[in-house]
């Protein structure tokens, strides 16, 4: 009896660890982080337009017209063209105002040459060329920004316009696109 008494314990001792080594072959593995990134879409508002002002055609030899893009102070190549002075439209440089997600950096597309035209004549078309950007978070000229905490920048723009040899007077306009994106 005393067989079948120790025999019953032991097996019942056995059964016993069996079952706690069992319930330990199961793990918990902590996964990577869950997440996810939310991007505001971007806006470009212009705020101003890009005018070169007015300007007296000196001869018919042609040359170029600087408009700085932190400044509408022009500078003339060649004694093609002087200031007018009194007369308006002044010269004014394109100035936007970009929006997104803060402090996300940003590019800047500009475009590579802008025809301007005017309604009638021989030599009626300008090309603005050289254009640059000054970016407010940047502090000088550059093609990125850093938008700030409020999701905010601005920059301005000036160019190069070249005056052809026998360049007809007249009110000359056009249209160029300007493109910013998320880096």
């Amino acid at each position: 009896m005393k067989k079948i008494i120790f025999s019953i314990l032991t097996l019942g001792t056995l059964a016993c660890f069996s079952g706690k080594l069992m319930a330990q072959t199961s793990a918990t593995v902590s996964a990577t982080p869950a997440g996810a990134v939310l991007v505001i879409p971007m806006t470009l508002t212009q705020t101003a337009p890009l005018h070169f002002g007015t300007s007296v055609l000196l001869n018919a030899v042609g040359g170029t017209i600087q408009l700085p893009s932190n400044s509408t102070t022009r500078v003339y190549g060649t004694p093609t063209a002087v200031a007018a002075s009194a007369v308006n439209p002044a010269p004014t440089n394109a100035a936007y105002t970009v929006g997104g997600t803060r402090l996300e950096t940003y590019s800047i597309t500009l475009p590579g040459t802008t025809t301007v035209t005017a309604p009638s004549g021989t030599v009626k078309t300008m090309d603005i060329t050289l254009m640059k950007a000054w970016v407010n978070s940047a502090s000088g000229e550059a093609t990125t920004g850093t938008l700030d905490t409020n999701g905010a920048d601005h920059f301005t723009l000036g160019g190069t316009l070249t005056v052809k040899a026998n360049q007809d007077g007249g009110v000359y306009s056009g249209t160029f696109a300007v493109t910013v994106d998320y880096n």
